[in-house]
């Protein structure tokens, strides 16, 4: 193993590059491959070789066949041009075996292998797409010893590397010393890249920066750049600047496309503004832009998310007309949508009309349903799914595995649940902090306190998945369980772990102090809940309501409530319940309450007759 510190400065830029290269990986990664050479002719007719080179990408179908063919490229005499071995690198790259290509080049180095700019820039993308920028910065120096120039391509591939590592600043920095010394002129690509790097990452400014600057120069803006930011501002909620930006592109006789409308769809579907989704659809087709699969989904799911399953599944009919086939994302969320209202019926209808139609489920349609099962307490039939996926092929993923969890230990079945956790672990797939969160709540409700401690004290041991959301789990399970001493001594000691309880850890400790009647303890850890900087939301000023309500403390929740006035929360439906016995004989408090029921209070008029 050599160590190679290099540093390579080109126009005032510094690249600096320290890796460590091991010889054997780069020069020979084919090594398994060797037994290929024994049955490989010692001569052949120079033109039928390279016929037959040609022929070989045909036929490459995995990595072996790759690797093979590499192997006898490199021993042809004469040697394929660089172009057939950089046509090679492509197929690799294609099949995403980064390590393999730069494995390779390493090989071709070190036999005298003639190179060219396009395969420089094949190894320093792959190196990049490896996440490993820093190799392909030092890329630059074998660029400067063969005398080839590095050219934007080479730098937007770096760029690139860069906001794939999440170093955002690096990337900008680059591309403003590009641009500020003149190195290169930057063409659509590196725009693109940045912008796409940045819109991704929530700095929607700087990418409609951007947007600006590249008007003032002499590369204009295109349908595909404006696309960039029209579908970060509308993923941001930013419809309004987003249309208008739309209007800006067809008064400078720049035409959108169906990405443009896509992204605006998708926008205002999200915040149900059916009006303009329809106005934007009809615009669209004006436009002779034909809305494909990735629109008619957009809509079909924009209503699911608002109950709306039955006008979504109109859309999918009309979708058909148009012909547009459905995809699996299109029944998948029709699924979804049913099963969010807990019509398993319908969506075990809609799940057999994809059979129907030869669309083969894949992974999130078998969740779907498992999740909806599990929810109506249906485990054995989410059990008998959850064995179909395995016999189609399917690996069962942790989200499904967290499903079926959750759902035996809801329906009481912990014998069930502690198996299928073993089998879990037994097949490879790896617990993470939610599956252990679900542990912890599924011994807890159902009152084995002593297995939820054991397992609670063995993930602390080993100081792994010890996130806040693991002790808010603990904290509830002990005070549900009135084990309310425990709990406070776990939440006190959270700061000694370098742990910051958020606004769940407080308010499960608030309702514990209510659940005690301690609640003026109740009140002080409000206070110094927001002292910290830990906004109470709606759920927290109601667990206090309702604290004074189960104690029938009516005046000092009449002096909270004046306290909370002006506070943006309203009761919920348990803190209603507990209101109507109390307003029915003291009606005066109806008026104090009135700012905090705008929703219920209909219902509140109902109740009390």
């Amino acid at each position: 193993m050599t160590r190679i510190s290099l540093r390579y400065s080109l126009n005032g830029i510094s690249f600096i590059s320290s890796f460590t290269i091991s010889y054997s990986a780069m020069a020979v990664t084919t090594r398994y491959y060797s037994s290929y050479h024994s049955n490989t002719p010692t001569s052949i007719n120079c033109s039928s070789k390279k016929h037959r080179v040609t022929n070989k990408f045909e036929n490459i179908k995995c990595l072996d066949d790759a690797v093979n063919l590499f192997n006898h490229m490199v021993r042809t005499q004469p040697l394929p041009s660089v172009i057939d071995f950089s046509k090679l690198f492509k197929i690799m790259i294609n099949m995403k075996h980064y390590s393999v290509v730069v494995s390779n080049f390493g090989e071709m180095q070190k036999l005298g292998i003639a190179i060219d700019k396009v395969m420089l820039s094949m190894v320093t993308n792959s190196y990049c797409l490896m996440h490993r920028v820093d190799c392909g910065f030092s890329m630059l120096a074998i660029y400067s010893k063969c005398g080839i120039p590095f050219d934007v391509v080479t730098l937007t591939i770096l760029i690139r590397g860069l906001f794939a590592e999440n170093k955002v600043k690096d990337a900008v920095n680059l591309f403003k010393k590009l641009v500020r010394e003149n190195i290169c002129e930057p063409n659509e690509v590196m725009y693109a890249t940045v912008m796409n790097g940045l819109s991704k990452r929530g700095h929607i400014e700087k990418t409609f920066g951007l947007l600006r600057l590249m008007e003032k120069g002499s590369t204009k803006p295109t349908t595909c750049i404006y696309n960039i930011v029209i579908d970060a501002l509308c993923k941001n909620g930013n419809l309004d600047v987003a249309v208008d930006l739309l209007s800006e592109m067809k008064l400078k006789g720049i035409p959108p496309d169906l990405f443009t409308y896509n992204s605006l769809i998708d926008g205002f579907s999200k915040f149900s503004q059916w009006e303009k989704v329809r106005n934007l659809f009809f615009e669209m087709v004006n436009h002779n832009i034909y809305p494909d699969v990735f629109t008619f989904n957009t809509v079909i799911n924009g209503l699911c998310i608002e109950g709306r399953v039955k006008d979504a599944e109109e859309v999918m009919r009309q979708m058909i007309e148009k012909g547009v086939e459905p995809n699996v994302v299109t029944y998948n969320v029709i699924m979804d949508g049913y099963c969010l209202r807990g019509q398993m019926d319908r969506c075990r209808r809609i799940f057999g009309s994809m059979k129907d139609k030869s669309i083969e489920p894949d992974n999130i349609s078998y969740a779907i349903l498992i999740s909806g099962y599990c929810k109506k307490r249906k485990l054995d039939e989410a059990m008998h799914l959850f064995l179909e996926i395995s016999q189609k092929g399917f690996e069962p993923d942790i989200f499904t595995c967290n499903t079926i969890l959750k759902g035996l230990f809801e329906v009481g079945r912990i014998g069930a649940a502690q198996k299928f956790f073993d089998e879990m672990l037994s097949a490879r797939i790896i617990p993470g902090p939610i599956t252990y969160c679900i542990l912890l709540d599924g011994y807890f409700k159902n009152g084995l306190v002593d297995e939820a401690m054991l397992l609670f004290h063995k993930l602390e041991r080993k100081r792994e998945d010890t996130n806040v959301d693991l002790y808010n789990a603990v904290i509830d399970g002990l005070c549900k369980n009135r084990k309310f001493d425990k709990a406070h001594d776990i939440f006190k000691n959270l700061s000694l772990i370098g742990l910051h309880p958020d606004m769940i850890t407080y308010t499960i400790m608030i309702n514990g102090f209510c659940l005690e009647g301690l609640l003026d303890e109740a009140k002080g850890l409000l206070r110094k809940m927001e002292e910290n900087g830990c906004l109470p939301n709606s759920v927290t000023y109601n667990v206090i309501v309702q604290g004074f309500l189960r104690s029938n403390k009516i005046s000092e929740m009449k002096a909270f409530l004046k306290e909370m006035n002006g506070k943006s929360f309203s009761f919920d439906s348990t803190t209603v319940t507990l209101l109507v016995d109390i307003i029915a004989e003291d009606s005066s408090l109806l008026d104090l309450i009135s700012d905090f029921i705008p929703e219920n209070k209909k219902l509140l008029s109902i109740l009390l007759g």
